[in-house]
């Protein structure tokens, strides 16, 4: 059986409820989860494919996704690797395509990895999750970009069929 590792930097949860419904496209492989937030030591060669999904707050992609890169670089050349982006600009289906998102863009001028299939997803506003600054903080940003500032409320913004094509092409080659 094939073995798949996915990475992931998830800040409310939402990254790897992503990851977790990928994972009924992936029955033929024998996968690993790794939250890119804790200690890594993985030999990437070990691997027939590896995924590595992330999320953006306030523009940024977490450290710890760059520094993994780094390490990793070649062997992540070497693999068949892949990348998603989980962003709520995405939401707005100009930016839900990768060529078109900014963050796609930033990443890849960051970022010394080139992976072999790139994948963009909307997230989630979660409200609920959030402390009294973070809230001031995202309203003021959906506010600009024309999102919902409504606090009573969470919204889920994630297309979740295309997750699953995303999922089916990294699972059955399909580039």
């Amino acid at each position: 059986m094939e073995k798949l590792l996915i990475l992931y930097s998830s800040r409310n949860g939402q990254t790897k409820k992503i990851i977790d419904a990928m994972q009924g496209e992936f029955s033929g492989y024998q996968v690993e989860l790794a939250d890119l937030h804790g200690p890594i030591r993985k030999n990437l060669s070990k691997y027939d494919k590896v995924l590595i999904g992330a999320s953006v707050r306030y523009g940024n992609f977490h450290p710890d996704l760059f520094h993994f890169i780094d390490i990793h670089s070649e062997q992540l050349a070497a693999a068949d690797a892949s990348f998603f982006c989980v962003c709520l600009t995405a939401r707005k289906p100009e930016k839900a395509n990768p060529s078109n998102n900014a963050y796609i863009k930033k990443f890849l001028v960051k970022s010394r990895w080139r992976p072999r299939t790139i994948g963009v997803f909307a997230g989630a506003l979660q409200y609920s999750q959030y402390t009294w600054w973070q809230t001031r903080i995202i309203q003021l940003i959906m506010k600009m970009t024309g999102g919902s500032t409504d606090t009573s409320q969470d919204l889920e913004f994630t297309d979740w069929d295309k997750v699953q094509e995303f999922a089916q092409r990294i699972a059955q080659d399909k580039y």
